[in-house]
């Protein structure tokens, strides 16, 4: 009890504050739990009774009044009170049991005794003392009720009478004996009261009851004796006679003689009766009543109902409420009840074998009578007469008191009642078919305590009841909340399943037991769609069951999002469909076992999948039997050969399925078809019904075919099972039953079809079916039940597929039997990978029901709650179900307002700002862009399309777009870094966190619904563009771009795809070329962001960037520009970025550039309006990373930009110097990129606006790259200096072409051959210096060349490629510029470069001299020169004269014969012709030689 606080009022006695409550309320029959809060916890009884009013919560609401009435209810008993503390940091006020306190008392008064004994106790007496005050107390009382009795019986019955007084000679002598000789014994007892039969003082009172003279006044008065004895637990079932006292107790109480008096004496009596019943049944000896002597007290105590209810309103509550505490007293004592043999009794009238022990007092037998009884008042029935007809309804009254006793037995009994078969087997049946029966017929009160009633047994006994679970949601709930049902009716329905779907497991648990079954219905899947259904809104207002099916369906979404999460194994969650890898028969299930929870959770997901594919076949099957059947084959639903039980169970557990196309199949002659007839036939159990009950069960499942023959076949395999499981011996064998099913058959027909005008009668129907049964006739009585009941109701023969199924007595018995070899009901707890499958089985409806609420719906708080919706799904949509979340995105960006195409920025922004929902659907789409990126798929390009549109309607804060100089503080730049085009994305932002849990995302929607709520916030807030710029400035854009690189590869992907179609323009639509340009600038900014933070996987990404690309330049009215402008600045940046990275990789590098090359072909102007872009970022790359740069295409494409963009005069020098640099370090320069710096080194070289000075050094660089030849080609494939180029050359890229030859001479002479190339077309240029500078470089690089050791092939091939082609090309250019007035100069310039040229072919002729004489192809070469002499010598330069050449040439050649005979490479010998045609040719080209050059010949 508790103690009393200091400064506490004064404590008085428990009895004396029950009087003091008792004075000011009256007793009510009510039983509710009392808590009181800690912080309000009385220090005792009187101070919580001082304080009690608001004092205390309960399991609901419940007024003051009744919290008055319930303490003094439990205080009345005089229990002690003990306070028990609960969780939450509640606590309990607990009333003892009077019994057990009594018995601690005695305990405690023997354990004093025998101390006092052994230490001389000083106290002895003073106990001695109490003990016998509290027996003179009992005696007093009795003596007092003794009295009381008597002084009633003297009494005068009516003072206004003429009669006499009574006298006691009047009444009868034996009962005032017995009291007279009570009273004489009450003072002088022999021994203590406890220790006493209570026969003895009970016996007198029970006379007086009993007795038929006694006034009824005395009546009462023994009544309230008895109570006070049974109150004041004067004996107990240690009490010597307590078993017969007790018993005697109930039968006089049950056997009151009642003199007829004035109702209300009448009704004081009853009352009285009733308060003395209820505490027999509360007395610690009523566990010695018997089992029939229980029953006699529920019995008694519902005649006094009935009769109640002709009286006073007064004895009718005190009745019922009786009645509730003796259900209450009886059932509570169910769980300690022990199990009897033979209590597993199949049959329910057995109960001769239940043997009670008499010791323990009433058993399992009266608690199944008793529930028994209150199963059949559920079935109570009235009769009303209307318009002289009568008709007979439930009695709604008795049934609702029914249920409210019912459910206080289950609440009490619990989980005890499994352990009785009797009473666990009348719950499953009689009660379960009384529930649904009456659930879809009944009032809205009715239905609702049905509810209830259900809701209690699926707590404790649901393992026993799954196919009535099944099919009390299937024939109740789900019809009653259909549209079109009474309005009151559907909202106690869909209560009814919110209160289920409210229990933790409850959903996970229909899931697992009946949507993963294929027998089964989609329990779960139908509860999700129902609520969808009733909550879809398609107009203002919403009406209170939307609301409540909204509510809902939010409970069951926030249920599965919560448990989800809960996971442990989240992580782990498949995101694919179960597959069904091999045949398993589908009706075949496995207990659960949590050892191998994997196995178990797999095998559920694979029976879904099996039971999706069953489904599929049945639609298959109904348009083409073949086709469905081979489904199942393919499915692998059936075996391969496919097994006929498999093709039973798929035709008899099939929904859906057109039942003729059964029936003909199942009458078909085939041997596989009778085959699959006898084992759909054995999925009946027909154990215990009647032949026409059964045959109307066998006959739903499919149409009767019209043959005879196939009607034949059906009705033998009927018979066959019938007849093996009939539970009599009506039967002799199964002929008799095929004959008399046919014969009913044609019955159903005569009787029911109205084309038959004269109907078959009993007696021709008995006379038709004489000696059938083995010669014998069937009882006359069976065949006239089997005649009225055909005739009364129709046997469905003809049943179509679609059509409502009702549950009729057939159909229940059948359940009933297929209940009794199913498995239990699967307890279990959320597993991530089903919660995943469950939701993705509702996800589509709950996802429109959603977007059409949050559309229609004007309610702040249930717009919240489709926020928090939302955000459900969302948690749930990234295990795997991201076409969900991108379909839930494309609805709420529609309500953004931001996507309307046919809007004016003007229009879209009015509408934003004075739009509550958009902002919100704006704020949540970026919220869960931000949260939960990684499932977004498709959902992108409508984020993207909303972000574009804020950032026209100028909505982007200044903290996301630019920044904001005036409010910004530097503090504030700390913590951002700013992209080229404005664009701040925060580096981290610790107050938006990135676990999985989201009870954070519901932070901001609280606060900006706080904004909301009122004009003033808005007001106080600013103006509306400021109000809006806070709003987006909460949705944190920047983070879901700068935080990118946590993305999956699928997300990354689509967000790209999104912003690179974007940039293209796909779904744009812009109103001047500044917005386009602004548009396409941001898009690559937040595409330059992404690509940046996720360069850790560049690779993975980008290729599917690349094929974006290629997709957009194909689009109808794709426009480069300004695409590819945007575009170019951001890749360089981007390869910036990639080489600068320390292990930058060379497929990375490949990628970017080819990216890059895509973009500025697409228009070659692009080249000039970026260029100082481009030859900015390719310097960097060459003077800051050109060792990383690793790729052929990397140098050819920075190469080949640098020379085209440094044609432009501002970046000219920039450019120029870039490659200087990289060419006099020669560090960088490989074989990998040899060529393409001489490509861009000519290309600088040979620019007309180049300084002479850069010109000429460009070119004695690239003969000085002559060095570089001779190192690579004495070094072999190795590039000294250069780690670039030992990793180019380590790689078997296929872009290296020149890394596929292995000879490293030729692959040299190829570089010098390409060096000497670019030098010869230099020699071409306009300008006399840079050509003449470019011959002497290329004479330098011949020079230099002499190391490479070239071969007479090489020489010929050097003279022909370069030199030969120089001088012809210079000789034309001569020729041309002769022809041309004015050009005199340019001529004469020409002239000397070609003198120059002449000189480098005779300087190079005489070095390889020797090389080109051992070529067989000398001759030939030796006349190319000579040719070329001649034609330089008779060169016509028209007007202007004779040329230098005609000089020189003679010289040349002079110098050229005489070392070929100084070489004796030139001599006369036979055979040898090449002195003859050289003699001859001297004298076509210089006579004056002849004589010098050929004396022989003179």
């Amino acid at each position: 009890m508790a103690q009393p606080q200091p400064g506490s009022p004064e404590i008085r006695p428990v009895e004396d504050l029950a009087d003091d409550v008792r004075r000011k309320l009256t007793i009510e029959h009510l039983n509710e739990p009392i808590i009181v809060e800690p912080q309000l916890l009385a220090a005792s009884l009187s101070e919580c009774h001082n304080s009690i009013v608001g004092k205390f919560l309960t399991d609901r609401p419940i007024n003051t009044t009744i919290a008055q009435k319930t303490t003094l209810r439990a205080w009345n008993t005089g229990a002690p009170v003990s306070v028990v503390p609960l969780s939450q940091g509640l606590l309990h006020l607990k009333f003892s049991n009077p019994e057990l306190m009594a018995k601690a008392n005695q305990r405690e008064e023997e354990e004093e005794e025998e101390e006092c004994d052994h230490s001389s106790c000083p106290q002895k007496k003073k106990k001695i003392t109490i003990l016998k005050r509290k027996e003179l107390g009992l005696s007093c009382m009795l003596n007092t009720e003794v009295g009381a009795v008597l002084a009633v019986i003297r009494r005068v019955p009516d003072l206004n009478s003429h009669l006499s007084p009574s006298h006691e000679e009047n009444h009868d002598s034996s009962v005032l004996h017995s009291l007279k000789s009570l009273r004489a014994l009450i003072f002088n007892p022999q021994q203590e009261w406890r220790s006493i039969d209570p026969s003895i003082y009970l016996s007198p009172f029970l006379d007086v009851i009993q007795s038929d003279d006694i006034p009824a006044s005395a009546t009462g008065v023994a009544l309230s004796a008895i109570l006070k004895i049974l109150k004041l637990e004067i004996f107990d079932e240690k009490t010597p006679g307590a078993r017969d006292a007790i018993n005697s107790v109930v039968n006089g109480i049950t056997s009151c003689r009642l003199e007829k008096t004035d109702p209300v004496s009448e009704d004081a009596v009853l009352m009285r009766v009733l308060q003395v019943l209820i505490e027999i049944m509360k007395n610690s000896a009523s566990v010695m009543l018997t089992d029939h002597a229980v029953c006699i007290v529920v019995n008694s105590c519902f005649q006094i109902v009935q009769q109640s209810a002709s009286r006073g309103d007064l004895l009718q509550r005190n009745a019922r409420y009786a009645m509730h505490e003796l259900i209450q007293t009886i059932f509570s004592r169910l769980p300690d009840i022990e199990v009897q043999h033979g209590e597993n009794s199949e049959t329910d009238t057995e109960d001769a074998d239940i043997v009670s022990n008499l010791d323990s007092g009433y058993g399992i037998r009266c608690v199944v009578d008793i529930f028994h009884f209150l199963c059949s008042l559920l079935n109570v029935v009235e009769f009303v007469e209307m318009d002289g007809s009568t008709s007979q309804t439930s009695d709604e009254d008795v049934q609702l008191f029914a249920l409210v006793l019912i459910n206080s037995a289950i609440e009490l009994s619990g989980d005890g009642i499994g352990k009785h078969p009797k009473l666990l087997r009348m719950i499953q049946d009689d009660l379960f078919h009384h529930l649904i029966h009456y659930g879809t017929c009944s009032s809205s009160l009715v239905l609702s305590m049905i509810c209830s009633t259900v809701l209690n047994i699926y707590h404790f006994l649901r393992r026993s009841i799954r196919l009535q679970l099944e099919a009390f949601f299937t024939f109740v709930l789900f019809r009653v909340a259909t549209p079109g049902i009474l309005t009151q009716l559907q909202e106690v329905a869909l209560e009814g399943i919110i209160s289920f779907c409210r229990q933790p497991t409850f959903i996970i648990e229909m899931y697992v037991n009946y949507d993963c079954d294929p027998v089964c219905q989609n329990v779960f899947e139908e509860i999700g769609k129902l609520l969808c259904k009733n909550a879809f809104l398609t107009g203002n207002p919403l009406t209170s069951l939307q609301i409540q099916a909204f509510e809902g369906l939010i409970v069951m979404i926030h249920n599965i999002a919560d448990r989800i999460d809960e996971d442990d194994n989240s992580s782990s969650i498949s995101i694919h469909p179960a597959q069904i890898p091999e045949y398993r028969p589908f009706w075949v299930e496995i207990s659960k076992n949590t050892d191998d929870l994997e196995t178990w959770v797999e095998f559920i997901r694979v029976r879904k999948a099996q039971k999706r594919k069953i489904k599929i076949a049945g639609n298959h099957f109904n348009r083409d039997e073949k086709k469905g059947l081979e489904y199942l084959k393919i499915a692998n639903i059936v075996p391969d050969p496919p097994d006929s039980k498999a093709f039973a169970f798929f035709f008899r557990y099939t929904p859906g399925l057109d039942k003729i196309m059964i029936g003909d199949y199942l009458g078909d002659p085939d041997e596989f078809n009778i085959q699959v007839l006898k084992e759909f036939t054995e999925t009946f159990e027909f154990s215990g019904l009647i032949l026409d009950t059964a045959l109307r069960t066998y006959l739903e499942t499919f149409r009767l075919p019209g043959e005879s023959q196939k009607i034949q076949r059906i009705l033998e395999a009927f018979s066959e099972r019938f007849y093996d499981q009939q539970s009599s011996e009506i039967f002799v064998s199964k002929d008799a039953v095929f004959i008399i099913c046919y014969s009913l058959i044609m019955l159903n027909t005569d009787q029911h079809n109205p084309q038959v005008k004269k109907k078959m009668t009993e007696e021709e129907f008995i006379r038709n079916n004489r000696a059938i049964n083995g010669g014998n006739d069937l009882p006359r009585e069976y065949l006239s039940e089997l005649f009225h009941s055909i005739s009364n109701k129709a046997i469905t023969l003809f049943g179509q597929s679609g059509s409502p199924i009702e549950m009729n007595p057939s159909r229940w018995v059948d359940l009933i039997n297929r209940s009794k070899v199913m498995e239990p009901f699967i307890l279990c707890n959320f597993d991530g990978r089903i919660a995943r499958d469950m939701f993705a089985s509702i996800a589509g409806p709950s996802v429109a029901s959603l977007s059409a609420i949050f559309e229609h719906a004007e309610d702040d708080e249930i717009l919240h709650e489709c926020i928090e919706g939302l955000f459900s799904i969302a948690r749930i949509a990234q295990f795997g179900l991201e076409d969900t979340l991108d379909e839930l995105l494309a609805s709420f960006c529609k309500f953004t307002t931001l996507l309307n195409p046919y809007a004016t920025a003007e229009e879209t922004l009015y509408a934003f700002s004075n739009d509550l929902k958009a902002r919100m659907a704006t704020l949540s789409v970026f919220t869960i862009a931000n949260k939960f990126g990684d499932s977004i798929r498709g959902g992108w390009r409508n984020i993207v399309d909303c972000l574009l549109k804020l950032k026209r309607l100028k909505l982007l804060p200044q903290s996301v777009v630019e920044p904001d100089t005036a409010s910004t503080s530097s503090s504030d730049f700390l913590l951002h870094s700013r992209s080229e085009s404005g664009v701040i994305f925060p580096s981290h932002d610790p107050r938006f966190g990135s676990g999985r849990q989201s009870s954070g995302l519901i932070g901001r929607f609280s606060h900006f619904l706080s904004l909301e709520s009122t004009e003033d916030s808005l007001a106080h807030a600013g103006s509306e563009f400021e109000q809006n710029l806070k709003i987006i400035q909460q949705c944190r854009i920047g983070n879901i771009f700068s935080n990118s690189s946590n993305m999956p590869d699928d997300s990354l992907l689509n967000l790209g795809r999104s912003l690179i179609f974007a940039a293209a323009g796909k779904g744009q639509k812009f109103s001047t070329p500044v917005e386009e340009e602004e548009t396409v600038g941001f898009c690559w900014e937040l595409l330059i962001t992404i690509t940046l933070a996720n360069l850790h996987r560049f690779q993975l990404f980008w290729p599917s960037f690349h094929d974006y690309l290629l997709v957009v330049v194909q689009f109808p009215l794709f426009s480069p520009c300004p695409f590819a402008e945007k575009a170019i600045v951001v890749l360089f940046r981007v390869c910036l970025k990639l080489l600068a990275s320390y292990q930058s990789q060379k497929l990375s590098e490949e990628l970017i550039f080819k990216s890059i090359n895509l973009m500025w072909k697409l228009d070659k102007e692009i080249l000039d309006t970026c260029c100082e872009c481009i030859t900015q970022s390719v310097s960097k790359i060459l003077t800051e990373y050109p060792a990383n740069l690793q790729s052929q295409l990397g140098w050819k494409s920075v190469l080949h930009l640098l020379s085209v963009t440094g044609r432009h005069p501002e970046t000219y020098d920039q450019g120029v110097e870039a490659l200087i640099m990289l060419m006099s370090d020669g560090t960088h320069v490989s074989r990998t990129n040899y060529a393409y710096c001489i490509d861009c080194a000519f290309g600088y070289a040979a620019l007309k606006n180049s300084p002479l000075e850069k010109s000429s050094k460009i070119l004695d660089l690239m003969a000085d790259s002559v060095n570089l030849l001779i190192q690579w080609y004495k070094n072999g494939f190795s590039d000294p200096g250069s780690n670039a180029s030992n990793m180019s050359n380590s790689s078997n890229s296929s872009l290296e072409d020149g890394s596929k030859s292995h000879n490293s001479f030729n692959f040299t002479m190829n570089l010098f051959i390409k060096l000497a190339e670019a030098l010869r077309k230099s020699s071409l240029v306009r300008r006399e210096e840079i050509r003449n500078h470019a011959v002497l470089a290329l004479q330098r690089s011949f020079t230099l060349a002499d190391e490479l050791e070239f071969t007479s092939s090489n020489c010929i091939n050097c003279f022909n490629l370069v030199i030969f082609a120089m001088v012809d090309d210079l000789h034309e250019k001569m020729i041309e510029y002769s022809r041309r007035e004015n050009a005199d100069r340019e001529m004469r310039s020409m002239g000397g470069t070609l003198k120059v040229a002449m000189e480098l072919l005779t300087e190079m002729f005489l070095q390889f001299l020797k090389q080109i004489s051992q070529s067989s192809g000398f001759r030939t070469f030796w006349l190319g020169i000579l040719r070329r002499m001649d034609t330089c010598m008779k060169a016509d330069l028209g007007d202007y004269g004779s040329s230098i050449l005609q000089e020189v040439v003679p010289e040349l050649l002079k110098k050229m014969i005489m070392a070929m005979k100084e070489k004796e490479i030139l001599v006369q010998k036979e055979g040898d012709d090449l002195w003859e045609f050289t003699y001859i040719q001297i004298q076509w080209i210089a006579p004056s030689l002849k004589e010098e050059l050929f004396p022989e010949e003179e």
